[in-house]
């Protein structure tokens, strides 16, 4: 296989730049549409092979494939099939030297984005694909607002602070693929609710869900509990015993604190998800499995691989597509929005939920919350029973949050101010021009790096700037 990451003619490391698959048995095809792919800024990977092209999609996320219909193998068209299946927002352009219209037909039938006669016109080419990476990222904003309109974020996850906004964007992108995610962040943070949205989102909603906190099984059980084990295998192994990655077939896998695994767990993992197959200990049969991964750690594993204490090729392979959660402390008035969901979940049927006074909000915002939005939730259990009316004031707080502090900084009033608000006052539009005003700010007016955190490219960076009169 032919791959490109960091091509000449595109910013090296820019990872904002389209990310094409070209499939096609033809070398030299490959090398002509690599070079003017390249010089058209898109990142290119290729594949000769419709099974090559399948596991590199275990490893990648591209915003569209060029895929030729003759092939080796699987034919042009059951690789589409595959694509679709495990991809279905993933635009596919169809290469085909048969322009007969049976063969268009089928293609399209099949769920191709467009398709192109060979041989390939430069101009077409440029026009095709542009076309379809737009509908591609168009897509996962439309599933965005979607949620957002519907007011129902996936599986809890609340705010609507510039941090989440992003967040959620990712997790609409990379949900709909089979593509292995890791998720960082500190402690109490959401990660499995992260996992689980992902989860949620995907095609693989109705099958398995298994989830496993690596932290939590001794070392010498690792290995049988991801990959299980035969009868006889060890003392103590009276039956056969099926492991996490037998179970999530068809379904996602979730390894909670995956930091913590042996060195020997880490290397046959790497192996399993190179094959996606693997040996039950004590066992001579291979067992194929059909599994998502998605896997979480509250250390950073590039420090852990520095340290010498994670494989780096198992990093490499986890680190697909990198989720980071943030902090509580950077996610604003988030934390009263969390709050108040919190509070509305505790409360009885049909009984309206405790409020929070503008005083304990103010306090709120004010402090650290070290143990993220795990601590914030027993903090609301805590208000919730000791309140003595239907608001819950400072002192119903515990103690270490309603310790005297510095005055709050401007954005924290400003947030608190935002968060006391009264709900639906503020339209998607508002929500999305602050989210800009707010990333240009951190960004010090750079509109490159403003447009990278809000995931959207500097084209629709400079759309919503002239939309919102933001311009200058």
């Amino acid at each position: 296989m032919i791959t490109d990451r960091t091509p000449s003619s595109s910013p090296a490391g820019d990872v904002t730049a389209p990310l094409v698959l070209v499939i096609d048995d033809d070398e030299d095809t490959r090398a002509l549409l690599h070079r003017w792919l390249t010089g058209d800024g898109y990142r290119v990977e290729c594949a000769e092979s419709g099974e090559s092209a399948l596991r590199s999609l275990h490893r990648m996320l591209p915003d569209a494939v060029c895929l030729d219909l003759e092939l080796p193998g699987w034919s042009g068209l059951e690789t589409l099939a595959r694509i679709r299946a495990h991809h279905p927002r993933l635009p596919v352009v169809i290469l085909t030297a048969d322009s007969a219209v049976g063969t268009v037909v089928s293609a399209v039938k099949s769920g191709a984005w467009d398709y192109l006669v060979k041989p390939i016109d430069r101009t077409k080419l440029s026009t095709t694909l542009r076309n379809a990476v737009e509908r591609s990222r168009m897509a996962v904003q439309l599933a965005q607002l979607e949620r957002e309109a519907s007011g129902h974020p996936p599986m809890g996850l609340v705010g609507e602070s510039p941090a989440m906004r992003s967040l959620l964007r990712q997790i609409d992108r990379v949900a709909p693929t089979d593509v292995t995610v890791l998720i960082q962040g500190e402690s109490g943070t959401g990660k499995e609710l992260v996992a689980r949205a992902i989860h949620e989102c995907s095609a693989r909603r109705a099958e398995p869900w298994v989830a496993v906190n690596c932290a939590a099984v001794p070392e010498t059980l690792q290995e049988s509990e991801l990959f299980g084990h035969e009868r006889g295998a060890f003392t103590g192994a009276a039956t056969r015993h099926l492991g996490r990655f037998e179970q999530a077939n068809r379904g996602t896998l979730f390894l909670d604190e995956v930091a913590e695994l042996s060195p020997s767990a880490q290397a046959k993992l790497l192996r399993v998800l190179q094959e996606r197959r693997f040996h039950r200990v004590g066992g001579g049969a291979e067992v194929a499995s059909d599994f998502r991964l998605i896997a979480a750690s509250h250390r950073d594993l590039a420090d852990e691989v520095a340290a010498g204490r994670f494989r780096e090729d198992l990093y490499f392979r986890l680190a697909v597509f990198d989720l980071a959660v943030p902090p509580l402390r950077e996610r604003g008035g988030d934390v009263v929005s969390i709050a108040r969901a919190f509070l509305a979940e505790r409360a009885a049927p049909g009984a309206r939920p405790l409020r929070l006074s503008s005083e304990t909000q103010m306090c709120m915002m004010s402090y650290p919350w070290p143990g993220n939005v795990r601590e914030l939730r027993n903090a609301m259990e805590r208000a919730s029973v000791v309140a003595a009316s239907d608001e819950i004031a400072v002192a119903d707080l515990p103690q270490r949050v309603r310790q005297p502090a510095a005055a709050p900084a401007p954005e924290v009033r400003a947030a608190a101010s935002v968060a006391a608000a009264p709900a639906g006052g503020r339209t998607l539009d508002d929500l999305e021009r602050d989210a800009i005003v707010d990333a240009l700010r951190k960004a010090h007016n750079n509109r490159t790096e403003a447009g990278r955190a809000l995931g959207i490219g500097r084209s629709t960076l400079y759309r919503k700037l002239k939309k919102y009169s933001l311009e200058s």
